[in-house]
């Protein structure tokens, strides 16, 4: 470790011994579990005191990068208009202000047509505008504040809508009249986000978590009842198993979702009778997931079920709203679908809207609603870069004549537009405003393939300005990726072949790998303040996430979840080769599950990065998925694995769990500089995890900072100001680290 004026903590060792399957772990630390200890919070105030000191020299580069962040943003801002109902509703933020405003116009008062948004302005509000809800008049007073549940009425006439201000994701529910803006007596304290209306507006549905913090409970309360009178009309008590719940588009049934990682179950209600029993669509079959969308097809009530029965990487089948059992009246709604991962089916008045993956990428697509019960062949909806993200944008109106479809990728900002359903007519809406000098044309983004060891061919994302790296003339066309393109939906043409740079660059890789989450290309005004400074942004797609279809996860969980790790290594290793960095200007960064990824390759391959960021890290899994009390535990077995009755398991996390592996490294092999970012009242991953973590790091000669927000949750701190501040600061560390700065 480098000397430094400021030495860090050392956390007490207090030994406790685990034991399990013939096998016992010393741990030195765990006595940092109890959260409300004066001497653990005294502890954690002297992590940040030394974090303070260690960064200090970095205040002028944070300020620099904050002021960047803020001086692009278009601060007064609105969100795009959403049709509902006879509303407009949007969202827009004022400069100075920490958190949007929730707003509507009436959709008469619009002047622009039954389904032509309203303009969007950035200086003033729209004609007629009713301000539902200020967020920073709710936070006013709290150190945090997160907006949960937030549902209107089908009649407009009532907001629902949650808070939490501590961080642990336990919100208040509260119901608002629009009419007076008064808040109503119905105040529900510990529920979880999602409530939701019926159609009649009598009565709200909502969730609430058992002691591990798991929704189990769904509860029925009518408007203007004590919550003692509330009923539970769902309960789910199997601990693998989450629940949640929605009402159809069209406003025809109430849905009740229940599943684990990798199994899934549905009930229906006829929202005509919310006090009915909920009924199983389909019965529970272990490792079959599936979700139900409602349709209207020839005057008949269908269900559309995206499923993954007959097909890994899912398919989606018709069936009778009535008897969704009876497969003698199922239809096919899908043809050839080789390559594509279906992921869900939105139904509306005439057409249906598919969402899926192909090439590792999110694609859109419309299917027409024929005569006769047939449908129509999957229309995909064209893009010109072949990195960019399309997705379904908000579409609540069943009856609407237009999809709204979100565009994105690494180098192109935001692209809102509506997409005419007769007419294929697009219409753009917005596109996300960058300020100050953005030249679209000075980044350029790639895709790469690494090798594991094992031959799995691993995609790798990169963005990067060649002006600020320093670039060299194209490559030849079978390695060549995709330059940006200007405007993405006018179809303007590609520049030229995408440059990598002349000598190894700063680069920052990111990675995830965890729940078959797919981290996909988009644009970000704060990574401007990197690539600007010469630093390469990549995203390694490891296995255990979701890019590549469902073999992709099912490859990076379980007994096979160290392809997770050795893939992300694999990538560092390939974009070394290739010349695009060197292990002194290499850094990496991930959160969460990322960041148990992050603790791994710090172990594994420490040589090959400068430095490694982990945001509220689970670096700790063993020991969590031991204790079944604890959030991330039972529901998490289907991920992982489950050591606490399985020698096998256990065995096999033990080999990459990140906090017991840690070791004296051989010279020349030392640790990379470590930053770890967490949160005193993070219920996901708590905040022990990374501090032990780092103590048992520091044992080992590593170069460790420990940063906790002591007021704020998995998230990180809330407010947008104070989350660029946050960014700031991680960006200036990874800067110096990879010495871009």
């Amino acid at each position: 470790m480098p000397p430094h004026e400021t030495q860090p903590p050392r956390a007490a060792k207090k030994p406790v011994v685990r034991r399990h399957h013939g096998h016992e772990f010393i741990d030195d630390y765990e006595w940092l579990r109890q959260k409300d200890a004066p001497e653990v919070r005294a502890h954690l105030e002297a992590e940040n005191a030394y974090a303070t000191a260690r960064l200090a020299d970095q205040e002028e580069l944070r300020q620099a990068i904050f002021t960047e962040i803020k001086e692009r943003t278009q601060e007064t801002d609105m969100s795009v208009p959403v049709r509902q109902g006879d509303w407009w509703y949007f969202s827009r933020t004022e400069e100075g202000k920490d958190y949007p405003l929730s707003c509507r116009v009436p959709a008469d008062a619009s002047g622009t047509g039954a389904w032509v948004p309203p303009s969007i302005r950035q200086s003033e509000s729209l004609p007629g505008e009713q301000v539902m809800l200020d967020l920073n008049a709710e936070a006013e007073g709290h150190d945090f504040f997160q907006l949960g549940s937030f549902d209107v009425s089908p009649d407009g006439g009532l907001l629902a809508y949650a808070v939490d201000t501590t961080g642990d994701e336990r919100y208040e529910l509260r119901v608002r009249d629009l009419t007076t803006g008064q808040d109503l007596p119905d105040v529900i304290p510990d529920t979880f986000a999602g409530a939701c209306w019926e159609p009649s507006g009598q009565y709200l549905f909502y969730s609430t978590v058992d002691e591990a913090w798991r929704p189990d409970k769904i509860w029925r309360h009518r408007l203007g009842t004590s919550p003692e009178e509330d009923i539970v009309v769902f309960h789910q008590p199997d601990e693998r198993y989450w629940t949640g719940l929605d009402v159809t588009r069209s406003q025809r049934y109430l849905l009740i979702y229940t599943g684990s990682k990798v199994t899934s179950t549905v009930y229906v209600l006829d929202a005509a009778d919310p006090c009915g029993p909920f009924t199983e669509v389909w019965p529970q079959r272990e490792g079959v997931e599936y979700g139900v969308e409602h349709a209207v097809v020839d005057g008949e009530d269908r269900f559309l079920i995206t499923h993954n029965r007959d097909r890994a990487d899912f398919d989606v089948v018709d069936v009778d709203a009535a008897d969704p059992r009876d497969e003698s009246r199922w239809r096919p709604v899908l043809g050839d679908v080789t390559g594509m991962r279906i992921e869900g089916i939105d139904a509306f008045a005439g057409y249906l809207a598919l969402s899926y993956r192909q090439d590792g990428l999110p694609r859109a697509g419309l299917i027409r609603l024929r005569a006769a019960g047939l449908y129509g062949a999957l229309e995909p909806v064209a893009i010109e870069e072949e990195l960019g993200s399309l997705a379904l944008g908000t579409n609540p109106e069943f009856h609407q004549p237009a999809v709204r479809l979100l565009y994105v990728s690494m180098a192109t900002p935001a692209v809102v537009f509506d997409l005419d359903v007769a007419t294929g007519e697009r219409r753009v809406l917005k596109r996300q405003q960058v300020l100050g000098d953005f030249d679209p044309s000075r980044y350029e983004q790639r895709r790469l393939w690494a090798v594991a060891a094992d031959g799995t061919r691993i995609p790798v994302s990169l963005v990067w300005s060649p002006q600020a790296v320093g670039a060299i003339a194209a490559e030849g066309a079978d390695d060549a990726g995709t330059a940006h393109a200007a405007d993405a939906l006018a179809g303007t043409a590609q520049g030229e072949s995408a440059r990598k740079p002349a000598a190894p660059a700063p680069l920052l890789l990111y990675g995830y790998g965890s729940y078959e989450a797919s981290m996909d290309p988009y644009f970000s005004v704060a990574r401007l303040s990197l690539l600007d400074r010469g630093m390469v942004y990549a995203v390694a797609h490891v296995r255990g996430g979701g890019e590549m279809g469902r073999a992709w996860y099912e490859q990076g969980r379980l007994l096979e979840k160290k392809n997770t790790f050795t893939d992300f290594i694999a990538a560092a290793e390939h974009l070394i080769a290739e010349g695009w960095t060197a292990p002194d200007r290499l850094v990496a960064q991930g959160g969460s599950a990322g960041g148990l990824l992050m603790g791994a390759v710090a172990n594994m391959a420490p040589g090959l990065f400068a430095g490694i960021s982990a945001e509220v890290p689970f670096v700790d899994p063993l020991t969590t998925i031991l204790d079944p009390s604890l959030p991330l535990t039972v529901t998490e077995w289907d991920e992982w694995g489950d050591p606490l009755h399985d020698p096998h398991v256990y065995a096999y996390m033990r080999e990459y769990t990140p906090y017991e592996n840690i070791g004296q490294v051989a010279p020349g092999h030392e640790y990379p500089a470590i930053l770890a970012l967490t949160s005193l009242h993070d219920t996901r991953v708590l905040y022990v995890e990374p501090a032990k973590w780092v103590a048992r790091l520091r044992e080992a000669g590593a170069d460790a900072i420990l940063k906790v927000e002591m007021s704020a949750g998995h998230g990180g701190v809330s407010g947008r100001y104070q989350g660029w501040r946050e960014t700031a600061l991680e960006f200036a560390w990874l800067l110096r680290t990879a010495g871009a700065a």
